[in-house]
């Protein structure tokens, strides 16, 4: 049985980017704020099994290669080791640990009670946390029942799942990619998404050989064909071999082996035998078990939290933020909203905008975009002109043996409004902020181009495309 009613203020489930950012803003903002987590750590998936570590790897496997081979620069070395465990407890201990601890203490500075337990809704002002989990990480060891004043939904999301492939042993989804124990010499990945690409690279920098199998007609569908031939060319000088247009079908395995069987684009079956398979095509909410039924809120046949702009669910005092919605599932976006909900709780005029959002893939090279595509432009019915330079133009980038790539600025024709920027190069994941400024702020292609860039830098490319936009190439 549940304790007697606890009252609380602000009560946010997940402390995830929407989670814990979210109870940041709301205690600065004079709330008293609660924050349930069911992990036994801090910072949601993006932090502990998501896009920190895996960038992690994706650091490492560059600067070995570089270690490997930097003769250009007239570096000969001598035998280069590469200890995969070592690499393994550098990622966990002194990257993911240290930032799982500093999401900890900025929780403990702004008096955030953090309670450890599971949550699920009995109505639309109560929530029951639940034992779950390692005991010795749990702060409820029996039914702890909580009324809020509001509540924000920010449980986050998980790996999807595909029929014939049911995680286990062999199998593996991005989560068991990040923590592998042994270096394969074999891999499989299905699924050439975001996740998929940029683990394809590093374990291909580490000397694995992987084949990635995408059943689209290329390698991260999100982006334009010419941004991802360049990183499609890039992977394949790794010997990564890229199968596009396949369906995988289903698996099987032994104490030391999986063999993937897939459907070519003509009906025909094949076999690839691996160290593991690992499942990377997409993610699904976390909403299936937070007991929303006995709630008024709505979501999807996705499972998505309807919600407007503030992220409000249309429910007096329940706000949602995050994968759970139906807004862009980044990390960088839920931190927005969970600062835009904590905000409107707080009677703000605040909202989300959702057109310049940047997306940024670490491929190798990185692609970065924000903003609409010349197609999209059109599409929403303006005259526009793409002004593209090339990173092989840039000193900079050459001098750093990464003149692959380019910079693409979108602007209307008629006034210069820059409205879309692609970038597929050395720095783009860097880069896209300024233009992410510039589509925002509804800057012209003349303003960009009039303000000085240092020399020589990887951002010169964007100035210099602004420069062909109004008419005046410089180095082009």
């Amino acid at each position: 049985m549940a304790k007697e009613l606890e009252q609380h203020g602000t009560v946010i489930i997940g402390a995830g980017p929407g989670g814990y950012v979210a109870a940041i803003r709301a205690a600065e903002l004079g709330q008293q704020v609660t924050v349930i987590e069911e992990s036994d750590t801090l910072g949601g998936i993006c932090l502990n099994v998501g896009c920190v570590p895996s960038k992690a790897l994706i650091s490492a496997g560059k600067r070995l290669g570089q270690a490997k081979d930097s003769t250009m620069y007239g570096i000969t070395t001598g035998e280069v080791k590469f200890d995969f465990h070592a690499l393994q407890d550098w990622k966990q201990h002194q990257v993911v640990d240290r930032m799982t601890r500093g999401v900890k203490g900025l929780l403990k500075k702004h008096k955030v009670e953090v309670v450890r337990g599971s949550a699920m809704l009995v109505s639309d002002t109560e929530v029951q946390v639940m034992p779950a989990g390692p005991q010795q990480f749990m702060s409820v060891t029996e039914p702890r029942r909580i009324a809020f004043t509001d509540l924000i939904i920010a449980s986050g999301s998980r790996p999807v799942h595909i029929p014939g492939f049911q995680i286990t042993g062999r199998v593996i989804d991005s989560t068991g990619g990040l923590g592998l124990k042994d270096l394969p010499d074999e891999l499989v990945v299905i699924g050439g998404g975001y996740i998929g690409t940029e683990l394809a690279g590093a374990y291909a920098d580490f000397g694995t050989h992987v084949t990635i199998l995408e059943g689209t007609g290329q390698i991260l569908p999100n982006f334009e064909a010419d941004l991802v031939k360049v990183v499609e060319k890039r992977l394949k000088s790794k010997g990564v071999t890229v199968l596009t247009g396949v369906r995988a079908k289903h698996s099987s395995q032994t104490s030391d082996a999986v063999t993937v069987t897939y459907t070519d684009g003509d009906g025909a079956d094949h076999d690839i035998t691996a160290d593991y398979c690992m499942i990377t095509v997409g993610r699904k909410p976390n909403t299936d078990s937070l007991g929303l039924d006995a709630t008024s809120v709505e979501i999807d046949k996705h499972g998505l939290i309807k919600v407007d702009d503030r992220g409000f669910t249309g429910t007096d005092h329940i706000w949602a933020v995050g994968d759970v919605t139906m807004g862009p599932a980044l990390a960088h976006m839920a931190f927005m909203e969970g600062k835009t909900a904590a905000g409107a709780i707080a009677g703000r005029p605040d909202a989300n905008e959702y057109f310049a959002v940047p997306a940024v893939c670490f491929s190798d090279p990185e692609i970065a975009t924000v903003g609409m595509t010349v197609a999209e432009a059109e599409q929403n019915g303006l005259t526009v002109q793409a002004a593209q330079f090339p990173f092989a133009g840039n000193a900079r980038a050459v001098s750093l043996g990464e003149g692959e790539g380019f910079v693409r600025l979108v602007s209307t024709i008629d006034t210069g409004t820059i409205v879309g920027a692609q970038i597929v190069g050395p720095g783009a994941s860097d880069l896209i902020s300024e233009l992410s400024v510039a589509v925002n702020c509804q800057l012209n292609v003349e303003d960009v181009a009039l303000t000085i860039h240092p020399h020589p830098t990887l951002g010169e490319p964007v100035q210099e495309a602004a420069d062909i936009a109004t008419g005046y190439p410089t180095h082009l």
